[in-house]
């Protein structure tokens, strides 16, 4: 059942779509001219509008016109007695739904209405489903406290509305796909699609169809001709993840395709013009690639325009429960009333390695879900494999054996916490975390250490958004 709104200045014809779309199920509502049916429709739901073309004060073209600029959001059917070419091709332009000629039979107008309604479901449909990728993009962008993190989010956020080419680097499992989403929905090209092609899951041999599309015949079983990925994602966003397992011959087609802004379908010679942003990521050493010959120094410069570096979850513990707390929401889970995890879980997965980053958390809590029983907070014991690890990273930490000259404590000591802090790029919180140390006690530490230098300051080098930066910390914290 739907609601629709009967638009004609002819009160006998109003009352006939009346009984006709009654007695197919529908609720009705009625104007007599344009500016009425506004008014109805800036008030009320409605799902749809059958109106007459030609009408007093405001006539149905202006109407449609007026719904679209409101966004109001329903099709249009236009029904009139002066019925033309050239008005049928008028009303198909402004973006109505169908076009009756009176007059007309009940089986016509039953059929055009429910040809409207399915079309505005499948329009709604695909609006719900935009804003539910858009807020699940925004909240897993969200998911994080920790500075570095916040750095990434500016980066994002600053190249999204451009067409520079972005290039992800990190480890894997990090989130690099996540990030792409992000600068896809934040872009001017949010609204179209975002097209994810991972390079190391192609055969070698099919790689350039993949990409680039293939004529009929062009190779055995090319029984048709088929889009690539460049064309498929006109318009929009093109992601290729794992862009340094590229082979040599597939990147030299990349490249051309990027310098020219067209491709070739496979077997083809027609040049296709291409109109999509280009988002690549890696987990490997891509200088070190283009070094030992394995990635091509030009290609690599195309890609890295804006390189975005992604530090690990080891990283940046603070941003474990938060994480935390949304993958139990993602499962559909309830939350524990109070703590969401007691202070020795808490330290168990803060200080774990955490090798495959927020993959392998996700892993662990998916786990850990289905099962610990009770709704309590999560306990160390909840995370069996992750204590396993600990212990064993605490063993070999324990190996370390004192050498026959001795060592410098205090050197000793300065390392660690530099290291610390440039694994949380200066902040002295994490760094204390890290460190198994409160914030008091790590301040009085580097005052302690600093105060022993010459310089009187720690200086600590770390890398941030692809670039190495330094940062002096005083000896009056």
């Amino acid at each position: 059942m739907a609601q629709i709104l009967i638009v004609d200045d002819e009160e006998k014809i109003r009352i006939l779509l009346d009984m006709i779309l009654s007695s197919a199920g529908h609720q009705t509502a009625q104007a007599d001219n344009g500016l009425s049916a506004l008014e109805l429709l800036e008030k009320a739901p409605i799902d749809l509008v059958v109106s007459d073309v030609c009408m007093d004060e405001m006539d149905g073209f202006t109407l449609l016109e007026q719904i679209r600029l409101r966004e109001l959001g329903c099709p249009v059917i236009f029904i009139t007695a002066f019925a033309n070419l050239e008005s049928a091709i008028e009303a198909l332009r402004l973006g109505a739904a169908d076009y009756l000629v009176k007059p007309f039979h009940e089986e016509e107008v039953v059929l055009a209405v429910e040809r409207a309604l399915g079309r505005r479901r499948l329009l709604a449909e695909n609006r719900q489903l935009r804003q539910q990728v858009h807020d699940h993009n925004q909240r897993q962008a969200g998911v994080f406290v920790s500075p570095a993190m916040q750095q990434v989010r500016h980066l994002a956020e600053r190249v999204a509305d451009s067409e520079a080419t972005v290039l992800l680097t990190g480890e894997s499992g990090t989130g690099k796909e996540v990030l792409a989403r992000y600068i896809h929905q934040a872009s001017k090209r949010g609204k179209e699609r975002f097209v994810a092609m991972n390079c190391a899951a192609i055969p070698p041999n099919l790689l350039e169809a993949e990409l680039f599309g293939h004529v009929k015949g062009a190779f055995t079983g090319a029984d048709r001709a088929r889009p690539g990925k460049f064309e498929y994602a006109a318009g929009g966003t093109l992601f290729l993840d794992e862009i340094g397992e590229l082979p040599l011959e597939a990147q030299v087609k990349l490249l051309r395709a990027i310098q020219e802004k067209s491709i070739q379908r496979v077997g083809s010679n027609q040049e296709v013009a291409t109109n999509c942003r280009l988002i690549c990521a890696t987990n490997r050493d891509l200088p070190a690639a283009v070094n030992q010959g394995r990635f091509r120094e030009d290609l690599y410069y195309r890609l890295a325009v804006f390189p975005i570096e992604i530090p690990p979850l080891r990283h940046r513990a603070e941003d474990v429960l938060p994480l935390m707390r949304y993958c139990i929401e993602k499962f559909g889970e309830r939350l524990p009333a109070g703590e969401l995890v007691t202070p020795a879980g808490r330290l168990l997965l803060e200080n774990y390695h955490w090798p495959g980053n927020v993959r392998e958390l996700f892993n662990a809590i998916e786990r850990a879900l289905i099962m610990r029983s009770g709704d309590g907070p999560f306990t160390s014991d909840d995370f069996p494999n992750l204590a396993h690890g600990h212990s064993a990273a605490g063993e070999r930490e324990a190996e370390f054996q004192l050498p026959e000259g001795g060592i410098d404590f205090e050197e000793l000591q300065l390392a660690i916490v530099r290291q610390a802090l440039e694994k949380t790029m200066g902040n002295q919180s994490a760094a204390a975390r890290l460190l198994g140390l409160s914030r008091a006690k790590l301040r009085t530490l580097l005052a302690q250490l600093s105060g022993g230098t010459s310089q009187k300051r720690i200086v600590i080098h770390f890398r941030r958004g692809g670039r190495n930066e330094e940062k002096d910390i005083p000896s009056d914290v």
